[in-house]
């Protein structure tokens, strides 16, 4: 069965993207624990991120690590934490949160209510910062 982000990916499902390129794409999460948490998910469905191929595993950890640079441009906070645990969705998916403590890594703090323009707020100043980094995957959305 298809996964709910690869139908995000093929534009079945709406998505805030910030990054877009042939292995794998960014796009917010409409649960955020802080503004600008994203998903780093590849193209490819794979469900458990230990079955990554060495080479799409290290891709999506430099993707991370661009939009992570970016989330610390547009909202500054001490860190960027990141979680990989495939509970919710069967489709490998790499968490970049913007996080000021540890205990900011916690689903439990998720807004499952965030406003629709609060979102498309963060993917902006995410896109920008990606942008001015000189990343033109940010411009190339799905």
């Amino acid at each position: 069965m298809t996964s709910l982000f690869t139908r995000i990916i093929a534009g079945e499902i709406p998505g805030r993207f910030v990054w877009s390129d042939d292995r794998c794409v960014a796009f917010l999460t409409i649960a955020p624990i802080a503004p600008g948490h994203a998903l780093v998910v590849p193209r490819e469905e794979v469900d458990h991120w230990i079955d990554l191929d060495d080479d799409l595993a290290a891709h999506l950890m430099v993707v991370a690590k661009a939009v992570g640079r970016a989330q610390m441009e547009a909202f500054a906070p001490s860190r960027i934490g990141m979680i990989i645990a495939g509970l919710e969705v069967p489709h490998t998916h790499l968490h970049a949160i913007p996080i000021e403590t540890e205990a900011d890594l916690d689903f439990r703090r998720a807004d499952a209510g965030a406003r629709a323009e609060a979102l498309d707020e963060a993917a902006d100043r995410l896109r920008a910062a990606l942008a001015a980094q000189g990343h033109p995957e940010a411009a190339q959305l799905p």
